[in-house]
């Protein structure tokens, strides 16, 4: 590979390094607006373990009081990050 890493040390971390977002932490929570629960590609491999929160609220009328429900909605979860 012209990067200079061998196939054989390609990992999760050694992955991520070659990523715009690198020195972004991963998101813990995805918010969807419009009733939309797809996530359009949006950083496929940066939310492999985020939540996600759906609301039919638009984006337009988003505001103090939904986000107030997505992070009480957000704080009754268990976190298992790919665990069963």
């Amino acid at each position: 590979m012209s990067s200079g890493i061998s196939l054989e040390k390609i990992n999760e971390k050694s992955f991520s390094e070659f990523l715009f977002t690198d020195q972004v932490p991963d998101p813990d929570l995805v918010i969807r607006t419009a009733g939309e629960f797809r996530i359009s590609n949006f950083l496929l491999w940066q939310t492999a373990y985020s939540e996600f929160y759906s609301t039919k609220t638009f984006w337009p009328d988003f505001g103090e009081d939904e986000i107030d429900k997505a992070i009480f909605n957000y704080s009754k979860r268990e976190r298992k990050f790919g665990n069963v």
